[in-house]
């Protein structure tokens, strides 16, 4: 297998959105992906779960999609052995160009609709560190409509390509309660733009509240790296870039943002990514979802990432 970082990859051309345009882009081309049968949705059962003061989304594969969603992740593995589906993206996927750097993409097997990812336009690893580019990318998106950007930062926190990608989910996570089921949590004695932690979370974290300025790509930089420093995850230099030391989970809105340092991915068998800090998990069968009740979502998260 050839290293998609061992040979240039030429620059996709893409024109830059204009502003306002993204959600329309977003729509319009998932009925083009889902006519032409190139976009998957994986039909899943909500349930929630109250624990700590959090309800909980578990989302289970439905029983009537499991065969066709299990056949669909191995073509899945198949082809991350073999290709970076990124470069080129699939033409029904494509959404457009986010900003100089960045290209928006649909999901191509996603369980919440409308789930975005924003791909830098040519080979990055995915645990290089977040730049000014990355975060100019993901502010640009997070200001078009009501949603959660995430970024998984190496296999272990749930990263499943190695192309750096960041994604966004668009709000609420769920049709009932918050608009993110971890926010009643999310309290933070520091002043904005400061990093601190959120007294009722139970496993190690960073956590900063934004505003005016904040938003501005290179202070999200800074306070980003402050984040990482906070979390005990100092950055690795390296002739071309830095690189993270330890995996990692990263959540951002327009007025937060929160970071995980991961110790695994796996709880028994349940794979756990960012959004599961944000109160939202993925399991494949029933059997899953009553592993998570019976041991508790916030126990699990801690489980997979540093207890305090």
């Amino acid at each position: 297998m050839t290293d998609p970082s061992s040979k240039p990859v030429p620059r996709p051309r893409a024109p830059v959105l204009q502003p306002g345009t993204l959600w329309q882009r977003i729509t319009d081309q998932s009925r083009l992906a889902i006519e032409r049968g190139v976009l998957h949705t994986i039909a899943t059962e909500q349930t929630f779960v109250e624990d700590n003061g959090v309800a909980f989304v578990i989302r289970v594969v439905s029983s009537l999609a499991r065969k066709e969603q299990n056949r669909r992740m191995q073509q899945v593995a198949r082809d991350r052995t073999h290709i970076n589906p990124f470069l080129p993206p699939e033409p029904a996927l494509f959404v457009g160009g986010v900003s100089s750097t960045h290209l928006a993409v649909l999901n191509k097997f996603n369980v919440i609709t409308h789930h975005l990812l924003i791909v830098t336009r040519r080979f990055e690893h995915q645990d290089t560190l977040l730049n000014e580019s990355d975060f100019t990318a993901l502010w640009r998106c997070l200001g078009e409509f009501p949603s959660l950007g995430f970024y998984n930062g190496g296999a272990v926190a749930g990263a499943s390509q190695a192309h750096k990608h960041l994604q966004l989910i668009p709000l609420p996570l769920a049709a009932t309660g918050v608009h993110i089921p971890m926010l009643p949590l999310l309290r933070s004695s520091s002043p904005n733009g400061r990093v601190g932690v959120c007294d009722r979370l139970p496993f190690r974290h960073a956590f900063v509240r934004l505003g005016p300025p904040v938003g501005e790509p290179g202070l999200l930089r800074k306070l980003y790296w402050a984040m990482l420093e906070a979390a005990g995850l100092d950055p690795v230099k390296r002739a071309d870039d830095a690189h993270q030391c330890g995996p990692y989970n990263l959540l951002a809105t327009v007025e937060w943002m929160l970071l995980i340092p991961r110790s695994k991915e796996y709880f028994d068998a349940v794979s756990i990514n960012g959004l599961g800090y944000a109160g939202s998990l993925f399991v494949k069968n029933q059997e899953q979802a009553a592993l998570i009740k019976r041991h508790g979502p916030m126990s699990v998260l801690t489980e997979v990432g540093f207890g305090i």
